[in-house]
């Protein structure tokens, strides 16, 4: 999904498969990465030799920092996130319903944490994009009707990336945008829910291939907008 982030954008990366996303920008395309404890420019990933405990992210993973980069405090950091002035944020979910309702801080256990920055950044950003696994550990389907567990923010997913494709939720029923495989293999993972396609979709390489998908932010929009 990294290529579809579009050129000068501010971005907000969650925890896990998210993190990946960065690794992956294509390269001349200047995505300005952020993290919640006040980084905002974040390059690759710090090698042994870069490591500073000091300069890490929200994650706690080392980091490194492109050229021009600032560090801000909480308060800044948060006054970005919550003034709309993220452009989007990419994160991990344990469901998706097809009104866009996020649930990704908490499973329903007694140990669950606190909802914490999950809450700011789904209220806050322009887009709000979910990349994660199609089916849970268990495998339950985690693109659902109604999410069954506590949630983040309501309504607020734009757009939903898995292995198996790009969806869109639509209120009462999912839009499949691009598609690694057939769509009824997607229907059959995804029980319970009316998955239409759309009509100018376009056709992904299965993540085995080991290829960036050659799906541009552009035509998704414009698939949005129709």
């Amino acid at each position: 999904m990294a290529i579809d982030l579009p050129d000068g954008s501010v971005v907000n990366l969650g925890i896990g498969m998210p993190q990946r996303v960065g690794e992956m920008i294509p390269r001349g395309r200047e995505v300005i990465l952020q993290a919640e404890n006040g980084v905002i420019g974040i390059g690759a990933n710090a090698t042994d030799e870069q490591q500073d405990m000091d300069l890490i992210d929200a994650g706690k993973r080392p980091i490194t920092l492109v050229e021009g980069a600032s560090i801000v405090d909480h308060a800044q950091s948060f006054a970005l996130i919550r003034g709309g002035h993220l452009d989007a944020c990419v994160m991990g979910a344990y469901e998706v319903s097809v009104a866009g309702d996020l649930a990704n801080w908490s499973t329903g256990g007694a140990k669950a944490p606190a909802v914490g920055g999950a809450m700011d950044l789904a209220l806050g950003a322009r887009e709000v994009i979910v990349l994660m696994k199609h089916l849970g550990r268990h495998g339950a389907p985690k693109i659902v009707a109604r999410c069954s567990l506590p949630l983040t923010a309501p309504g607020v997913v734009t757009r939903i990336y898995t292995e198996l494709g790009i969806f869109q939720p639509a209120g009462d029923r999912l839009i499949a945008l691009g598609l690694a495989t057939d769509l009824d293999e997607v229907r059959r993972l995804t029980p319970g829910i009316t998955v239409d396609i759309h009509e100018e979709h376009v056709t992904l390489p299965r993540v085995d291939e080991e290829v960036q998908l050659p799906v541009h932010r552009r035509h998704l929009t414009h698939m949005e907008e129709n």
